[in-house]
């Protein structure tokens, strides 16, 4: 009584290279053939074939001197490669295209008045994004960096930009730029015409200054700050700006922020070598979130553009 072959309970690996095997012996009409084809020898395509039949429990071929000649089997069987080697194609080709078409959305925080950065890192990367993904929804808001970090932890936002301070347990950051900020005044305060011998830091530091209501991170920032005559706070750059642009105030901004009014002569930097600082930004994102594709994406993005905010 012959044994019964055992069912084929599964398909792995070396079940398809074997079938990728088989498929080239069958559509190369032998062995000889199929050697050029696989570049292997017909030895081991015999072994190949052997181990194939003994898998399956079935007689796939018949080669002799009349040559090569599949079994009713073996056309069964290769008819069956053949869909399953177009399923596996189109699997990956269904996944590859998941890749390309990203959706769902990308909640950004953003402290104020980066986009007067000359290196548009976060701006190019949002093209870039744009570009891979048309169908993705951004959401931006612009809110203090504390906010920003509380937003990242708690899953609110996907990412910020923020300026360097303590790492916060559970956030990972990646740098993106260096800002550097300076002293102004504006048109209408006593020192904007003064003569270059009456700036002095007696006089800088006499005048009523405004300072952000959160203290800066930088710590030359901060030392600095303390040395003005601080009369009034801003919550955020554009309130310093505000002030300064009355001319009762001093105040420090970025460099690249005040610049649309340097250029215009309604702002000047007060001894820019004396009261100046640098502190850079960075990226922060939730140690251990779950997978986000938009999100990898964008940061690969950011992490692949260089200047051009």
């Amino acid at each position: 009584m012959s044994k019964q072959p055992r069912p084929l309970t599964g398909v792995n690996d070396a079940d398809i290279r074997l079938l990728r095997v088989f498929k080239t012996v069958v559509e190369c009409e032998g062995f000889s053939a199929a050697e050029v084809e696989l570049n292997i020898s017909r030895a081991a395509i015999s072994l190949h074939m052997a181990d194939l039949e003994r898998r399956l429990g079935l007689r796939l071929c018949r080669r002799g001197r009349a040559g090569f000649l599949l079994t009713d089997e073996g056309r069964l069987a290769y008819e069956a490669t053949l869909r399953l080697l177009a399923g596996l194609e189109s699997f990956r080709s269904e996944i590859n295209a998941a890749h390309r078409r990203l959706r769902g959305e990308l909640n950004i925080g953003i402290t104020d008045n980066l986009v007067t950065m000359p290196q548009m890192r976060v701006t190019n990367a949002l093209r870039g994004l744009k570009q891979q993904g048309p169908e993705v929804r951004v959401n931006i808001r612009m809110i203090p960096p504390n906010e920003i970090e509380r937003g990242v932890l708690d899953g609110r936002l996907h990412v910020g930009v923020v300026p360097t301070r303590r790492v916060l347990p559970g956030l990972e950051r990646f740098t993106l730029y260096e800002e550097e900020s300076r002293l102004y005044c504006g048109q209408k305060h006593p020192l904007f015409d003064a003569a270059p011998d009456a700036v002095t830091r007696a006089a800088v530091e006499a005048a009523d200054a405004v300072a952000p209501a959160q203290a800066e991170q930088a710590p030359e920032a901060a030392g600095i700050q303390q040395r003005l005559n601080t009369t009034a706070t801003a919550t955020d750059r554009e309130g310093v700006a505000f002030l300064i642009l009355t001319g009762c105030y001093v105040g420090f901004l970025p460099t690249h922020y005040a610049r649309q009014w340097v250029e215009r002569g309604a702002m000047r930097a007060l001894l820019p070598d004396s009261y100046r600082y640098a502190q850079n930004f960075h990226t922060v994102t939730k140690k251990g979130a779950q997978p986000n594709l938009v999100l990898e994406r964008f940061l690969s993005l950011l992490k692949g553009t260089e200047g051009g905010g």
